[in-house]
């Protein structure tokens, strides 16, 4: 399997991860996210096809919001809350309505 790619925290986008956000599936995975270490894709699909929460963890991955790493055949999802954090500081703590 190759690897996913993932955009730099200096190329992350508001408009991108608004986006992302501004689908209540995503902000769910998000939101779960947010909550633990890392999950996997069966863990974050609520019982929805796999076709799409494909599309739904790509948008993730390219808005910055999502890292996704292989172990085997899995995938492992985790969120980029230090980065995001980072590039700006408190968005994410306001939008998941959780301290820093």
């Amino acid at each position: 399997m190759r690897p996913f790619k993932h955009p730099a925290v200096e190329d992350l986008t508001l408009e991108r991860l608004f986006h992302a956000l501004s689908d209540p599936v995503r902000l769910d995975i998000v939101r779960t996210l947010a909550a633990t270490t890392a999950a996997t894709c069966s863990e974050l699909d609520g019982g929805r096809p796999k076709s799409s929460m494909s599309h739904h963890f790509r948008v993730l991955r390219d808005a910055g919001l999502v890292c996704t790493h292989h172990a085997g055949t899995t995938h492992i999802n985790s969120l980029r809350r230090a980065e995001l954090d980072t590039r700006w500081p408190g968005l994410m703590a306001a939008i998941l309505g959780t301290p820093r």
